[in-house]
């Protein structure tokens, strides 16, 4: 590691009353959202550092969880979470949020997991070109198609091929389980793991405890599937195809306490996690032998990971630490590149602009950091 001091951030972005959990790049703007503990979303101009906008986008006494924004959503949608068991779709209009929501979804789940968009590899749009009719022409970023075939029939689960729609993963009204759920329709079409009318859940998820993280992604081998990876309550990590929503692909344990983030590259062959222990894990992703394996596993001084990014080239990869610290690291060889020192509490959430350019990192002192590290045209 460098024997530099650390950088400052280039920005601090203050206006929060309470801890800031969770920021969010929009994906084509020079904007930003974060969502707090009292329920406020903001919308802030990375350009100018100020906010164009703030609402209460959950009740003050249940707090934003998550934010996200996605290319496929559309230029001017947010998602937003909150601990009272709903997940909402906003209209952005004139830089501040619809008076209403444009859809929620009730959940019904109460717990501390943050959901997930789609991520699909950058591949996928070229590919996308080349295919079906049947396949969206928006098939690149985030949130669509569990299945994206010339053929209108195949099987998410037991049910029909779901074609053309927005999905969400959560943890499930029973924080054991995982569900997706179509932001087209607003209804939850699959649960993991899928028990059939005439059996009991299927114990692959009943003793792990809680799922505390999440991750919806698309491999480039699936033909168009979802894959979920989710961390759990003991530590480990399942990996789901959501043809087979009954039993894993594979089950890992990395960590000896619970996961709280995990984070899938944007080539969709890898990752990196991070928990209540003194452990950052990077791992592989293998669909063709339905894998997850450990490649570096990096000890830390102080335990406590509450967030996880990769930049969107791969190369970078971000933790948010109870310690007040955001380590940034390069993902490729896993060796530390550089430790961030401004916050005053917890660090709860670190992310990266779609253009690699900036990262953003959000604390429990109600403030959000604005970085600019490594660029991005610079080999590291």
């Amino acid at each position: 590691m460098s024997k530099r001091p650390p950088p400052d951030p280039v920005a601090v972005l203050r206006g929060h009353r309470h801890s800031v959990m969770d920021v969010s790049f929009h994906p084509s703007k020079s904007l930003l959202f974060t969502g707090s503990a009292d329920g406020e979303l903001r919308i802030w101009d990375t350009i100018q550092h100020r906010a164009v906008s703030s609402a209460w986008a959950h009740s003050r006494a249940n707090g934003v969880l998550a934010v996200a924004a996605s290319p496929r959503l559309g230029e001017n949608k947010i998602i937003s979470q909150g601990r009272d068991g709903t997940v909402k779709c906003w209209d952005i209009e004139d830089g501040g949020l619809s008076r209403d929501p444009l859809l929620v979804l009730n959940t019904s789940a109460y717990h501390f997991c943050k959901f997930s968009l789609v991520k699909k590899p950058k591949t996928s749009f070229e590919e996308a070109q080349g295919r079906s009719k049947n396949c969206d022409e928006q098939a690149y970023g985030d949130t669509r198609n569990v299945q994206c075939t010339d053929d209108s029939e195949g099987s998410v689960g037991d049910s029909a091929a779901l074609q053309g729609t927005t999905y969400v993963a959560v943890a499930g009204e029973q924080p054991n389980e995982v569900e997706i759920w179509d932001f087209n329709s607003g209804d939850k079409v699959i649960q993991l793991p899928q028990a059939s009318p005439d059996e009991s859940p299927s114990a692959s998820t009943r003793e792990r405890g809680m799922c505390m993280a999440v991750q919806l992604y698309c491999p480039p081998e699936s033909q168009g599937f979802l894959n979920v990876l989710a961390g759990y309550e003991d530590g480990s990590m399942l990996l789901w195809d959501t043809r087979n929503a009954k039993i894993p692909l594979t089950s890992v344990r990395f960590h000896s306490e619970p996961v709280l983030s995990l984070c899938v590259a944007s080539s969709c062959d890898g990752g990196i996690s991070g928990g209540a222990d003194d452990k950052i894990v990077m791992y592989n992703l293998n669909h063709s032998t339905g894998s997850c394996t450990l490649r570096k596993e990096i000890i830390l001084d102080r335990p406590g990971v509450s967030g996880t990014s990769i930049r969107p080239d791969g190369k970078v990869a971000a933790t948010a630490g109870w310690d007040h610290r955001v380590r940034v690291y390069n993902y490729r060889k896993g060796n530390a590149l550089a430790i961030l020192k401004y916050h005053r509490t917890t660090c709860n959430a670190v992310s990266y602009s779609p253009d690699c350019e900036l990262m953003a990192s959000a604390s429990e002192d109600s403030t959000v950091a604005l970085w600019k590290l490594y660029p991005p045209h610079k080999s590291l």
